[in-house]
């Protein structure tokens, strides 16, 4: 299934935590908190001003992003669960 996000919304997958500490302590699957980061899939087209004019994201697919602990929504894409955010959701882009 293809999904395409409509104005300035943005597909995201998140990223999986490590299932151990710094320590070497395996955190059990009820104790982990939902990741914050994640990878973009797709992107729309971004939204229009006042006058009409579109106007472009700042993210693009395949960028790292930081996004905030409840922003989105999520939806299961052939079984995999990804999320759906305004680009306003978004707080920064991870740079390697």
């Amino acid at each position: 299934m293809k999904i395409v996000p409509l104005h300035d919304r943005v597909l995201v997958l998140r990223t999986e935590n490590t299932e151990k500490t710094a320590g070497g302590i395996i955190i059990p699957d009820t104790a982990k908190e939902k990741p914050q980061e994640g990878k973009v899939i797709a992107a729309g087209p971004g939204k229009r001003d006042d006058k009409g004019n579109r106007i472009p994201l700042n993210v693009r697919e395949g960028d790292r992003i930081l996004f905030g602990r409840y922003a989105g929504t999520e939806v299961k894409i052939d079984g995999v669960e990804h999320l759906i955010m305004r680009e306003d959701d978004i707080l920064g882009v991870i740079e390697s």
